[in-house]
Parts: C-alpha cells; structure tokens; sequence
C-alpha cells in the first residue's frame, strides 16, 4: 500500500489531476464491506491531513464500522456536471483508522459534530482517470498501481 505522499511523489502529474477532481466537489462516493460481503456505498468527504489523504465519519457510522472491520474500501470522485471538463477518477486501497493523540488533534482542528469522530487515512492499492481525448476520439485511462506504475490506455 501506499500513501497519498508517496504516489504523488511517483506520480506527479496524474497525483494533481486527481486531487484537483476531488477538490471540485465536497461529495464523494465510498465504497465498503457490509459483514455478508456485499457493497455499501456512502456519501463522504476527503481531506488533506499533512501528507495523507483522509476521510472522516461520525461515531458508529455504517461505513466506519465496515472499515474496522474490513478496511478495503474504493472512493468515487463526484464527476461534476457531466461537461467532462476533467477526467473520471476513482481510487482504491485500504482505510487505516487514526486514533490517540493524532485524533484527538484532528478534532480540535476541524472541529466535527462530535469528538468521537472516526478518522481514518487512505492508502492507496489503484487509482484510475478515465477521461475523454483532447480531440473528442476516445478515452484515455490512466492507471496506477504501486507496483506497476502508471500506465496509459486508450479506447475508442
């Protein structure tokens, strides 16, 4: 797994298109593990911490306790109005749930609905843009892997 520091470090360029995306808009769509298996997908927000991408919940929430339980998670991005301005992106990985001191800070920081908050970092497992050619033609998808890198594709 990787941090958010360490893949924008490896991958500079997509690194930005990708948080300009999830800086766009302040919803995202996260998807979780229920017990039996099946998907549950959550609206959430994702921020900045230092070097981590991160996402906050309220105490016992749904998703919250998916993620303790099984921290495998993937985030769509919001895609805006539909005008395709700026690419599809969707990442997945594992979600690690701050606690301590850590916590407690993040929480005098931002201030959430409640000091029990649930904070958790994002590592990074994939993350994949799917956008549209500057001429209109096809799509071009990037995808990034730790251990593959980024690599390019193009579909018509």
């Amino acid at each position: 797994m990787t941090t958010w520091q360490e893949f924008a470090a490896e991958a500079p360029e997509l690194a930005e298109t990708v948080r300009a995306r999830l800086e766009a808009a302040r919803h995202h769509v996260l998807a979780t593990l229920r017990l039996d298996g099946s998907p549950r997908v959550s609206g959430t927000e994702v921020a900045w911490r230092g070097p981590d991408l991160t996402l906050g919940s309220m105490p016992g929430s749904k998703k919250a306790l998916d993620l303790r339980r099984d921290a495998r998670f993937a985030l769509h991005a919001n895609p805006g109005d539909g005008s395709m301005t700026g690419p599809d992106v969707k990442l997945a990985g594992r979600a690690i749930e701050i606690t301590g001191d850590e916590q407690r800070a993040w929480v005098e920081e931002v201030n959430p609905p409640s000091p029990e908050s649930h904070l958790f970092r994002l590592n990074l497992t994939e993350i994949t843009t799917t956008g549209v050619s500057d001429d209109q033609t096809h799509l071009v998808i990037h995808h990034w892997t730790p251990t593959k890198g980024t690599q390019t594709f193009n579909r018509t």
